[in-house]
């Protein structure tokens, strides 16, 4: 790196290069490491480039209304050749008053904006009077609520068709699908004011909200943090204020219920005779979706940024819905923050109201984009949930087959027949217990979309409107509701003769959890539960939008194990750039950054050309660390102590000589490594198995005398105190000496630890790479995408596609663990890569940069332990 190691320079040289994509229209592959103040040069950079095109804009404008109104301006964009004269001047006169009237309206838009904004910032008395409103209101309505049931005491209520007073809500409203029937929208008809034109802005995507809160804490505190207008968004399980609809839990459920309730209230129902199931279908409306709360909660949130948690506060003060409220925001907004995968996936990205047309799309922690298109983009579904969903839904029609509409049958039946033919793909039937049936052929299949659908003579179906019927008629949510009404606990079932023969549903459901309380699965009361808080159904839409892909996009898996219920269909997506080309396609500039992003071959071949980009759009940035060369030792270490060559491949790996190696190795680096040391395994089998063999041949009672040993525990909510027993060791080491210098966490590459944990400062003096973690190749999905890779990607440099991203899915994954040690400009540590094969060229080039030019290869154990005892030495004087 030629500028020196100041973090000042290293962002100035990141916003330059930013601010030059942007303006150059390019996708851009951005690298810089932790501690670089990455996201801060990221706001700044694409901030000053917005501002810049905001101006320029204005100044454009007030030319071309200057021209405009003088009669001077010539567009000439229509296409009058062989015109006569007078033709061509009428034209051309026409266009220059619509771009005059156009410039004005939108003058006015934003200056009306503008004013609204400025008088809500400094006139606090707006907000108390406001709040005020809202009060009065609440309380005429509970007045008025109060009359009309006191008019209604002693009438009775009757039942419709012999249905119970709760039971109507269950029932599907009439479908009209296609161009029959234009979809209900979120707003009223005229809420025309609303419907404002979409400013240049910027998307600023990651991974979790807790990130994007971190960013949106690193806008207040930038330059640009008084007067941009930022609006966070998140799902309904994030922002949704309405308790009846949190307590449901599942996102899905919540997003159904949420939808129902948005269609009680645009529903407009002239008929009389309907004026009683209307009264009673009005308690499902959502008290905070109300238009005047939600256009003052959008004007708050354009005023002052706020994070997700804020903006939940508000709501609530409000009374108004942050959900709806933050996408009313989004049209005016300069800067919106999202989880990146509302923006990959298109139906939630349309569903928000995002519109890409020649906007900044930034994605931040993008090391694992490809991984997540494709996840997003794949389903899963189980014989018990496809089994479990037909028996559902075929006494849902029989219950109330006689209040459903044709076209709600028909659709119900090509659900029910698509189901049975899903099990028998399977070797079932969907009407026996599938805990019960034994699968002849077991064993994994793979098929393209095409062949699975003739094979299980589907392909008759139109599956993108069945999708869009479930999508529209909100059959899972009413399927759930007739489950939780029928399906739970014995008592809870009427004892009619109709409600007698539900009772078979609470039955079956009793008979799928204990055919599946086997050694290994669940207990019945976690299956229970898991059965309650999410209908099957909602699982199969998704495999039926996965099964709308291209055939060459995508393969089917049967997955046979032992039983039906145990046995699975998964689509697997294979090319992810089919779904990231309309981004890339639509926007102005896409930056994908990262403080990890080598090896970028990846990013460059599978998602970018792929996706249609040119060459020639594409550019790379790699800036280089804050911290001085001599803070960091990288050490590829070719043997052992015994001269045992290190070669941890699945041959050699589990001989006792090479665990025996590993732990002199540990043994010695942890006599002169003070604070923590964090080794990384390639697998939690692997690294089980050293541990034992290390506990038999008492090499883990000698580590144990100068480190405390912590394992990573296989589930997430125990990571977080291994974590605070890690640090408070360290610490309490530290302050009082002795033997003990610290402590020792074995870890896992691609575990809770390997990404997102900070071993900063004495948490991480020293990284170890144990052998080098490459996926198993014996897996399905993975020799599948290395057979489509293999004939659709061109050989680079010799070698084969499969084997490139072999290689680099293992090297992503080492480049994300060791730089768990390096976190600010003062860190300092050592990383030792444990295996020859590092000293590759192949290898050893998509290490990240800033480590690879201050590697050192030593053959031999005696010579890297020099170079450590000397670190120490040096260090111990700072």
């Amino acid at each position: 790196f030629p500028f020196p190691y100041t973090p000042y320079r290293i962002q100035e040289q990141f916003m330059e290069a930013l601010y030059g994509a942007l303006e150059a229209g390019r996708v851009g592959i951005f690298e810089s490491p932790t501690g670089t103040g990455k996201s801060l040069s990221l706001i700044c950079g694409a901030l000053s480039w917005l501002r810049d095109r905001e101006e320029a804009r204005r100044q454009e404008e007030a030319r071309l209304l200057a021209l405009g109104t003088g009669g001077q301006a010539r567009l000439g964009s229509a296409d009058t050749a062989g015109q006569p004269d007078w033709v061509t001047a009428f034209v051309q006169k026409k266009e220059e008053r619509d771009m005059v009237d156009r410039l004005k309206e939108e003058q006015i838009r934003r200056k009306k904006r503008e004013d609204r904004l400025e008088k809500i910032r400094h006139n606090v008395h707006l907000k108390y009077a406001a709040k005020r409103k809202r009060c009065e209101e609440d309380e005429a309505k509970r007045l008025l609520q109060l009359s009309k049931e006191a008019l209604l005491q002693g009438a009775g209520e009757g039942a419709l068709d012999q249905l119970d007073h709760n039971e109507e809500e269950l029932i599907l409203a009439e479908y009209e699908s296609d161009d029959e029937k234009k979809v209900v929208s979120g707003l009223e008809e005229d809420d025309d004011d609303l419907e404002e034109e979409h400013v240049t802005k910027i998307y600023y995507c990651s991974r979790t909200h807790s990130q994007l809160s971190q960013f949106v804490r690193e806008v207040q505190k930038s330059p640009f943090g008084k007067d941009t207008r930022l609006v966070a968004l998140g799902s309904r399980q994030n922002l949704c204020v309405n308790e009846e609809v949190r307590r449901l839990g599942a996102l899905q459920l919540i997003n159904d219920r949420c939808m129902e309730m948005q269609k009680n209230k645009h529903e407009k129902k002239s008929n009389e005779e309907n004026e009683e199931k209307k009264r009673r279908v009005c308690r499902t409306v959502c008290p905070f979706y109300s238009y005047e709360q939600m256009q003052f909660l959008r004007d708050e949130i354009l005023v002052e940024v706020q994070d997700i948690e804020q903006l939940v506060s508000l709501g609530r003060e409000t009374k108004a819905c942050p959900y709806y409220g933050s996408r009313f925001a989004i049209p005016a907004a300069q800067l919106v923050v999202l989880p990146y995968q509302m923006l990959l996936h298109e139906p939630t990205r349309n569903a928000a109201g995002i519109k890409l047309k020649d906007q900044i799309v930034i994605i931040d922690e993008a090391h694992n984009l490809i991984d997540t298109i494709t996840c997003i983009h794949s389903a899963e579904v189980s014989g018990s949930q496809l089994c479990c969903a037909h028996s559902q839904l075929s006494q849902y029609m029989e219950r109330y087959r006689k209040h459903l509409k044709a076209k709600n049958l028909m659709y119900i039946k090509q659900i029910l027949y698509l189901l049975e033919q899903f099990v028998a793909m399977l070797g079932g039937n969907v009407n026996q217990n599938p805990g019960c049936q034994a699968v002849s052929q077991t064993g994994t299949v793979l098929k393209s979309i095409n062949d699975f659908l003739f094979q299980s003579q589907t392909d008759n179906i139109n599956l993108f409107k069945v999708r869009r019927y479930c999508e529209k008629s909100l059959i899972s949510r009413k399927l759930f509701g007739f489950v939780e009404r029928y399906g739970g606990p014995a008592s809870a079932v009427k004892t009619n003769k109709e409600n007698q023969k539900l009772a078979g549903l609470q039955n079956f459901l009793l008979t799928l959890q204990q055919g599946s309380d086997k050694e290994g699965d669940p207990p019945v009361e976690a299956e229970h539960d898991q059965l309650r808080a999410a209908s099957p159904l909602m699982q199969i839409e998704g495999f039926l939008l996965a099964l709308t892909n291209a055939n060459q996009d995508g393969r089917v898996i049967l997955n046979r194990q032992g039983t039906v219920g145990q046995s699975s269909l998964k689509f697997l997506l294979l090319n992810p750039a089919v779904h990231f080309a309309k981004v890339v396609e639509e926007c102005r500039a896409v930056i994908i950054a990262g403080g990890t992003m080598q090896p970028v071959a990846d990013f460059r071949e599978q998602l970018l050309c792929c996706a249609g980009v040119d060459p020639a759009r594409i550019v790379e940035f790699s800036c280089g660390h804050v911290i001085p060369p001599e803070n960091i030792l990288p050490i590829i270490l070719c043997s052992g102590p015994s001269n045992q060559q290190l070669e941890f491949t699945y041959q050699t790996r589990d001989l006792p000589q090479m665990m025996d190696e590993t732990g002199r190795i540990l043994c010695n680096l942890c006599n002169v490594i003070p604070g923590g040391v964090v080794c990384f395994f390639p697998s939690y089998e692997y690294e089980k198995q050293v541990y034992e063999h290390w506990e038999n041949s008492g090499l883990l009672s000698r580590l144990a005398a100068k480190k405390k040993i912590f394992q990573e525990p296989k589930k997430a909510n125990q990571v977080e105190q291994v974590l605070v027993e890690y640090a408070k060791c360290i610490q309490r080491c530290s302050q009082t000496g002795g033997q003990m210098t610290g402590a020792l966490l074995l870890s896992v590459v691609g575990g809770k630890m390997s990404e997102g944990i900070n071993f900063s400062d004495d948490l991480g003096r020293c990284v170890i790479m144990v052998g080098m973690p490459y996926p198993n190749i014996r897996s399905p999905e993975l020799r599948e995408k290395m057979t489509w890779l293999d004939k659709t990607m061109p050989r680079a440099a010799g070698q084969a596609p499969s084997k490139v991203l072999i290689e680099n899915l293992c090297m992503k994954a080492v480049n994300q663990s060791i730089g768990r040690a390096i976190r600010h400009q003062k860190d300092f540590a050592s990383v030792l890569l444990l295996d020859h094969r590092y000293t590759r060229p192949a290898i050893f080039n998509k290490l990240p940069q800033w480590i690879r030019e201050r590697t050192q290869v030593k053959s031999a154990f005696g010579s890297a332990f020099a170079e450590l005892r000397k670190v120490r030495t040096r260090l111990s004087y700072i």
